[in-house]
């Protein structure tokens, strides 16, 4: 028992060393949108932070979770020196370790099941944003730029070759984005030159049922300030 929670103890620092230094990095390097400093902060730096936490939590285990039982010396004979006394884990330190053990496993099985491409499956979301009356295109495929934004990620939505479409007279674009997480929390924004950047919820299940193949087309909340119409179709195959 002594070697398995002293196992779990320097683990434990370790992953603390680990994610600690690796967040510290991300925090004081500021927004990254394309997750590239939160790579690098995670592969790169954050193993520094592992070795020092591995060994903390191993000198932790042999500070507090060791406690030594003083032998109490034979009636009416002064030692010089007091024999080392046997050793037993600590009660309160165990216990904390092993509830930080549990609530980390439940954190990581509850995060794993979140992900539909660890449930065998994917969802590809498909946007389409109608441009008001008399509302242009843009020329250039650079100048548009769309953001999905599910829980605390984003992600920025492809423009297929036929991105530019029309519905009557109305101009649209067409996007497509795949989503990787199960959450209530979805949005998408749309940034055009000369247009400030719209944004629209997108109401969908936390996750949705398999379809055999794209969704009807759904409307999305009130129309921005620009009047800029969001319409989505979703496909869950699974």
């Amino acid at each position: 028992m002594r070697i398995i929670l002293g196992i779990l103890s320097g683990l434990l620092g370790a992953l603390a060393g680990w994610s600690g230094l690796a967040a510290l990095v991300v925090m004081l390097a500021g927004p990254d949108r394309d997750g590239g400093i939160a790579m690098g902060a995670f592969f790169d730096i954050g193993p520094i932070g592992g070795v020092v936490g591995l060994i903390a939590g191993v000198w932790l285990f042999v500070r507090f979770g060791l406690v030594r039982n003083a032998a109490p010396a034979p009636a009416g004979e002064i030692p010089d020196a007091a024999p080392p006394g046997a050793t037993r884990l600590s009660f309160p330190f165990a216990i904390t370790v092993l509830l930080v053990v549990a609530g980390l496993g439940y954190w990581g099985w509850y995060e794993l099941i979140r992900s539909p491409n660890l449930s065998h499956g994917f969802m590809t979301l498909q946007v389409e944003f109608r441009l008001p009356p008399g509302m242009t295109l843009p020329d250039k495929e650079e100048d548009v730029h769309i953001e999905v934004e599910e829980a605390s990620g984003y992600a920025n939505a492809m423009l297929p070759p036929n991105w530019r479409a029309h519905d009557g007279d109305r101009k649209a674009i067409i996007s497509t984005v795949a989503l990787m997480y199960k959450t209530r929390h979805r949005a998408v924004s749309l940034t055009l030159p000369d247009v400030p950047t719209q944004r629209w919820s997108i109401d969908l299940p936390s996750d949705p049922d398999p379809t055999p193949g794209f969704s009807p087309w759904r409307t999305g909340s009130e129309p921005s300030p620009a009047k800029i119409e969001m319409h989505f179709r979703l496909s869950a195959d699974r």
